[in-house]
């Protein structure tokens, strides 16, 4: 193995209760597994994340009271979906629509390789800048991408490095299915509301056509553990700018982390936090995702 690949850390193995209490039907729109035995790594991977099992993650949702998932393909596996799509498939099967995911692909996948993933719930392709081996398809492509994703009513889903966002927007204004970014986009919460990077996010927002993942705090937090009060700023400003295309996630098991990972039950009551409307957090939690991904 590259011992350039360094180690992330695991998650905390003990979540705990949280004090919020969330709408029944939530859904954690951002999750993965790894299974190292089982599923074989992208060489071109930029981390080592731990083994996080479908067991595991079903404990996890069960203390935090999440009902539904949605499984995000990570770039440590590249285009092979094979982790994510069992993990949905085998909850799927315990419990209907109970998940769904969003694949990355390259544009060598034919039609009705694309239709059989729709039928067994996927509703999305994810294009991610961020990590090596996460990013098979060029810009050059995204027209086409979009043109053979759209039949099936899928969105691209997008990581960047928090500074990329001003020279993406070009791209981002382009797209015409709809998108979605993840974990606040990556815009540090020290820049505040007023830096550029986050503007031009809100301004993405209100055209119409984005929804964005209030994910990740962990990950634009000046800290890494809580209290992410710096990133209350930024969730109020996301909501206020479009209310109807917000959504949540764990970001579990927060791989390519390295100094320390939350407890998952800090980061729910932390959106509890920054949503302390319960109508805002039905819509958030439970609505706006369910219509999304279709569940």
């Amino acid at each position: 193995m590259n011992s350039v690949i360094k180690n992330c850390l695991p998650p905390d193995r003990n979540p705990r209760q949280p004090k919020v209490v969330l709408p029944k039907g939530s859904i954690d729109t951002h999750v993965h597994v790894f299974v190292e035995s089982k599923y074989k790594m992208n060489p071109d991977r930029g981390y080592n994340p731990p083994d996080s099992t479908l067991d595991d993650l079903k404990h996890l949702h069960k203390t935090l009271g999440v009902d539904r998932v949605v499984f995000t393909q990570p770039s440590t596996y590249g285009t092979d979906n094979s982790a994510i799509l069992d993990g949905m498939s085998a909850l799927n099967a315990q419990t209907p629509d109970r998940a769904r995911s969003v694949v990355a692909i390259t544009m060598d996948i034919t039609d009705k390789e694309l239709a059989a993933l729709n039928d067994r719930g996927a509703r999305g392709v994810r294009l991610n800048t961020d990590n090596k081996g996460g990013m098979p398809i060029g810009f050059g492509q995204i027209g086409e991408l979009e043109a053979r994703i759209a039949p099936f009513s899928w969105h691209i889903e997008w990581l960047f490095p928090g500074k990329d966002i001003l020279e993406l927007m070009p791209v981002l204004k382009a797209i015409k299915v709809p998108q979605s970014i993840g974990h606040f986009a990556y815009q540090p919460a020290a820049a505040t509301v007023k830096a550029p990077g986050f503007q031009a996010l809100l301004g993405l927002m209100r055209d119409g056509n984005t929804w964005i993942k209030i994910s990740g705090a962990n990950r634009v937090s000046a800290t890494d553990l809580p209290p992410y009060d710096d990133v209350t700023p930024m969730a109020h400003a996301l909501i206020e700018a479009a209310p109807e295309r917000i959504m949540w996630g764990t970001d579990w098991p927060h791989p390519n982390k390295y100094v320390a990972n939350p407890n998952d039950g800090d980061l729910v009551d932390w959106f509890g936090e920054w949503v302390p409307d319960h109508a805002m957090r039905q819509k958030i939690m439970v609505d706006t995702p369910a219509k999304f991904y279709r569940f």
